[in-house]
C-alpha cells in the first residue's frame, strides 16, 4: 500500500488552441519586417504553417532572388511588376501570396472567386495549377483550371465553388459572357503570368473585355522573362503604384549563366539535313526543336517517324486536342531521351526537366522570343545548350540579341558528319499521298510565316530560294504560293495605275502648252490681249477641233476662262483653226452659271457611275421600301388581299400594333392581341369541323346511292333472264327460241301417266315459286355462313332435264 501511494500520477493538461485569428493578427504584423536580405529558407518569411508545410513536402527549401524579392511585397498589398530569367521559380513567387492573402482573408468554398490567374497557354496554365495542388493541398480552398478544350458545361456548373482560378483569357471570357454562376464581384488578386504576351496584340480585344468585368479595387501581380514598361498597358490593368520587381536588370547577360548559346548559318535547302545529322548524332540527350508553324511540325514528326531515328519523336503543336497535348506534355517530362517538336506554344513558362538542347529551327520574331524559347534548358541554376539555325539573310538578328546581352558564338558544321535524308523523303511522299499533301501544307506555311514577319530587313520572302527548298522536304514539284501571286498582281496593276495617271498628267501638260504656244502665235499683240480682257461684252467662242478646246478649258488665264462660254463646233472641212469671236446680247455669269451646273451634273453623275453598290448599301435601299422578304402576297376575286392566318395576323388591333414603331413589348395590349386573335382561331377551328362533317354525310350519300343503283341493275339483270322483267310480252316472245327442230318427246318415251302429269303440275308450281320475285330479309353474317354450309350440291338427272324443258315449251 505505501508503494502505491508513493507513486505519483502524471496529469496531462491540454494544450489550449489558439485562434485562428490571432494566428493570422501575428503573421501580419511581420510583413512588414520582412528582411530580403536575411531571408535564406521559407521558414524565414511569416507564411501560416499550411503553407509551409506543403512547400516542405516538396522539397521547395530555399527561396530564390525574385522569391525574396516579390513575396513580402505582395504580403504587404503592393501591385508588382515582376521581371526575371527563365527558370527563376516565377510561379512560386505569385503563388504563395495568393494562397497567403486568401488564408488572411480566411477565404471558404462559399465565398466565390478570389483569385484569378491568367496565363497565354493551356500547357503553362496547368503547370500552374499542378504547383498549386502541390503546395496548397492543406489549405480549404478550392482551385479550377479553366482552359480551351475541355468540357464546358463540366466546367460551367464548378465555377461558382472556384476559389482560385487558373485560366487562359479566351475561356475566361466566354465564362463570362455565357456563364451566370461565374461572379468575381469579390475578387482580391489578379496575376498575370507571361504579362507581356497577354497584354499582347493578339490577345488586345479580349483582355480589354476581362478587365472591364474586374472589380476596380484588387491587387494585381504581373510577371515575365521579358516584363513590359509600356504605359498604355499598365493604365489599361489601372495599376495603382506599381513596383517594379528586376532581379537580373543589372546582371551581365539576360539569359541564365548556365546556358551555352551558339548560332549556325545554314541555307534553306540544308536544313532538313542538318536537322536530320543532329538528331542522328544526340541520341541520347532530351531535346526540344522549335518551328515556326504547326504544319512544319507536324510534317517532319512524321516523316521523321517513318525513317527511325532510333530516339523517341513527340510534337506539340496547337491544333492537336487538349486532352492529346496535356498527355504529350507530361510524356516528354517523364522521358530522359526524347526529342520534342514544337510550335511557339512551348517555349514560354513550361518546365520540361533535364532538357539539354534546344534548337530554333526557324529564326525567331524578335530577341524576346528568342529569350523565351532558349529558356527551355539551363533552368533553376543548371546547364544546357541553345542552338540557332539562321539563313545568310537573317544575321542581323544576331546584332540584335547582342544589343539585349545575350551572348552568342558562331559555330560551323562538319561537313563529313552531314547525312542527307533527301532521297528517303522523295520515296515517301512518292509512296503516301497524305504525307506528300503533309509536305506541301508545311512549305507554304513556312513561306508565309515569314512573309508575316513584321521586321522585312531581317525577313524577306522574295530572297528564299524556294524551289530547293521543297526539293529538300522530298517534293519534286514546288507547290504554287498563291497567296504570294495575289499579292504580286495587286502590286502590278496598283503600279501599272500609278504610270497611266502619270502619262495623263503629263500629256494633258503637254496639250496646255502646245495650246499656249498656238495661241501666241495668231498674230494677236498684248494690246489687243489686254483689250479684249478688259472687254466688258458678252462672247462665246467657237473652236475647230477638241485639242484647242481641252486647251481653253486648261488656260491658265483666269479673265480668259471667267468671261467666256465654250461651244464646241467641229469644223473639219476648214483647212485652218482659227479661233474667232462671235457676239451676242446674252448675260455672260448666267451662261457660266449654267455651264458649271451642267459640268456638276456630269460629275456627280460620273461618280454614282464609278461608286461601287455595296451588299450594305442594297439593304438599306430595301430597309427603306420598306420590301419584306421571302413574302408572298395572293388576292381573290375582287382584287382584295388574302390573309393567310397561319402566317400573319388577321385582327385589325394585332396589324395596328405591327405597325407601331415603338421599342419594347406592352403587355397589356399583347394580351389583349392574343385575345383578339384567339377568337378568330376558334371560329376557324368551328368552321373546319363543320366542315370535316359535311364531307362526311356526303360521302355517306355516295356510298348509298351505290348501294342502291348496283340492287336495282341486279334485279333488271334477273327479271330479263327469267322472262319476268317489266319489259312488254311482244318483245317477250320475240326474244323466244325456236325450238322446232327439237323431237316429240311422246314418240320417244311414249305417253306420261297422270302421277307424272300432277309432278309435271308440281314442278310447274316449284318453277313458278323460283322465277316470281324473292321476298328480301335482313340476314345476319352468322346466319348467312350456317345457310351456305348447309346447302347440298344441286344433283340433276337427264329425266328431269328433259322435264323442265317441256315445261318451259309449254309455258
Amino acid at each position: 500500500m505505501a508503494d502505491k501511494k508513493d507513486k505519483k500520477v502524471k496529469v496531462y493538461k491540454k494544450k489550449k488552441r489558439v485562434p485562428e485569428e490571432k494566428i493570422i493578427k501575428d503573421l501580419q504584423a511581420q510583413y512588414d519586417s520582412i528582411d530580403e536580405a536575411k531571408i535564406k529558407t521559407f521558414f524565414n518569411l511569416p507564411l501560416s504553417s499550411k503553407t509551409q508545410k506543403g512547400l516542405k513536402e516538396n522539397e521547395f527549401v530555399e527561396p530564390t532572388d525574385i522569391q525574396k524579392q516579390s513575396i513580402g511585397l505582395a504580403l504587404r498589398g503592393n501591385d508588382i511588376l515582376g521581371a526575371a530569367k527563365t527558370g527563376s521559380g516565377k510561379t512560386l513567387a505569385f503563388l504563395i501570396p495568393v494562397l497567403e492573402i486568401l488564408y488572411a482573408k480566411q477565404w471558404t468554398r462559399l465565398d466565390g472567386v478570389g483569385a484569378l490567374i491568367i496565363t497565354p497557354t493551356r500547357e503553362l496554365a496547368y503547370q500552374i495549377y499542378e504547383t498549386l495542388r502541390k503546395i496548397g493541398r492543406y489549405h480549404d480552398i478550392s482551385a479550377g483550371l479553366i482552359i480551351g478544350g475541355k468540357d464546358l458545361q463540366f466546367e460551367k456548373k464548378r465555377m461558382d465553388q472556384c476559389n482560385i482560378v487558373i485560366c487562359t483569357p479566351g475561356r475566361l471570357l466566354q465564362h463570362m459572357d455565357e456563364n451566370p454562376l461565374f461572379d468575381c464581384v469579390n475578387m482580391q488578386v489578379l496575376v498575370l503570368d507571361e504579362a507581356d504576351r497577354c497584354l499582347d496584340m493578339g490577345f488586345e480585344q479580349t483582355m480589354n473585355a476581362i478587365i472591364e468585368n474586374l472589380p476596380p479595387k484588387r491587387q494585381t501581380l504581373l510577371f515575365s522573362a521579358t516584363q513590359t514598361k509600356s504605359v498604355r498597358d499598365l493604365a489599361r490593368l489601372s495599376l495603382k503604384d506599381p513596383i517594379y520587381v528586376s532581379v537580373h536588370e543589372h546582371s551581365a547577360h539576360t539569359t541564365p549563366e548556365g546556358l551555352q548559346q551558339s548560332y549556325v548559318v545554314c541555307n534553306l535547302e540544308d536544313k532538313m539535313a542538318m536537322l536530320w545529322s543532329f538528331i542522328r548524332n544526340h541520341l541520347k540527350q532530351k531535346v526540344i526543336i522549335f518551328f515556326s508553324s504547326c504544319k512544319q511540325v507536324k510534317y517532319t514528326y512524321e516523316a521523321f517517324c517513318r525513317m527511325r531515328p532510333g530516339v523517341s519523336l513527340l510534337a506539340l503543336y496547337g491544333s492537336l486536342h487538349q486532352l492529346k497535348r496535356m498527355s504529350i506534355y507530361e510524356t516528354f517530362c517523364k522521358k530522359q531521351h526524347a526529342v520534342l517538336f514544337a510550335t511557339d506554344i512551348a517555349a514560354r513558362g513550361l518546365d520540361f526537366p533535364a532538357v539539354n538542347w534546344v534548337v530554333q529551327m526557324d529564326c525567331p520574331e524578335d530577341a524576346n522570343a528568342y529569350i523565351h524559347r532558349a529558356g527551355r534548358t539551363a533552368r533553376f541554376q543548371r546547364g544546357g545548350e541553345s542552338l540557332l539555325v539562321l539563313l545568310p539573310r537573317e544575321l542581323e538578328m544576331i546584332e540584335r540579341l547582342q544589343e539585349r546581352k545575350i551572348p552568342i558564338n558562331l559555330i560551323k558544321i562538319n561537313p563529313n558528319k552531314l547525312h542527307s535524308p533527301h532521297r528517303k523523303l522523295e520515296a515517301l511522299l512518292a509512296r503516301d499521298v497524305a504525307l506528300k499533301e503533309t509536305a506541301q501544307r508545311a512549305f507554304v506555311a513556312y513561306v508565309k510565316s515569314v512573309f508575316l514577319m513584321k521586321d522585312k530587313k531581317i525577313f524577306d520572302v522574295h530572297s528564299l530560294n524556294t524551289d530547293d527548298y521543297a526539293r529538300s522536304l522530298g517534293l519534286a514539284i514546288p507547290p504554287r504560293i498563291r497567296f504570294l501571286q495575289r499579292m504580286q498582281k495587286v502590286t502590278t496593276k496598283n503600279e501599272a495605275t500609278k504610270a497611266d495617271k502619270f502619262v495623263k498628267m503629263k500629256q494633258n501638260d503637254d496639250d496646255i502648252k502646245e495650246q499656249e504656244n498656238s495661241a501666241n502665235s495668231d498674230g494677236q499683240s498684248e494690246e489687243e490681249q489686254e483689250n479684249f480682257d478688259r472687254n466688258e461684252d458678252k462672247s462665246t467662242f467657237h473652236f475647230g477641233n477638241r485639242s484647242s478646246y481641252y486647251a481653253a478649258c486648261y488656260s491658265s488665264n483666269e479673265n480668259y476662262i471667267k468671261k467666256s462660254t465654250f461651244v464646241f463646233v467641229d469644223d473639219s472641212d476648214d483647212d485652218n483653226d482659227i479661233l474667232t469671236v462671235k457676239r451676242k446680247n446674252i448675260q455672260i455669269e448666267d451662261a457660266i452659271d449654267d455651264a458649271s451646273s451642267v459640268h456638276s451634273e456630269e460629275m456627280n453623275l460620273q461618280s454614282k457611275q464609278k461608286k461601287a453598290v455595296t451588299k450594305a448599301a442594297i439593304a438599306k435601299k430595301l430597309l427603306k421600301k420598306k420590301i419584306v422578304p421571302n413574302k408572298k402576297i395572293t388576292f381573290d376575286e375582287d382584287g382584295q388581299e388574302r390573309i393567310d392566318p397561319t402566317k400573319s395576323k388577321v385582327s385589325e388591333l394585332a396589324r395596328q400594333y405591327e405597325n407601331e414603331e415603338d421599342s419594347g413589348i406592352n403587355i397589356e395590349k399583347a394580351k389583349e392581341i392574343l385575345r383578339e386573335e384567339d377568337r378568330f382561331d376558334k371560329q376557324r377551328f368551328k368552321d373546319k369541323i363543320k366542315e370535316k362533317h359535311r364531307e362526311q354525310k356526303r360521302k355517306l350519300k355516295e356510298t348509298k346511292k351505290k348501294v342502291e343503283s348496283e340492287e336495282e341493275s341486279e334485279d333488271e339483270d334477273a327479271g330479263v333472264i327469267l322472262g319476268n322483267g317489266s319489259g312488254d310480252e311482244s318483245e317477250a316472245e320475240s326474244n323466244e327460241p325456236d325450238l322446232s327442230w327439237l323431237p316429240d318427246p311422246d314418240k320417244i318415251y311414249g305417253k306420261q301417266e297422270n302421277s307424272n302429269s300432277d309432278k309435271s303440275s308440281n314442278d310447274s308450281e316449284e318453277l313458278e315459286s323460283i322465277h316470281s320475285a324473292p321476298k328480301r330479309k335482313l340476314v345476319t353474317q352468322e346466319e348467312h355462313k350456317k345457310s351456305t354450309k348447309k346447302k347440298p350440291k344441286l344433283t340433276s338427272d337427264l329425266q328431269n332435264d328433259e322435264e323442265l324443258a317441256l315445261q318451259l315449251l309449254q309455258s
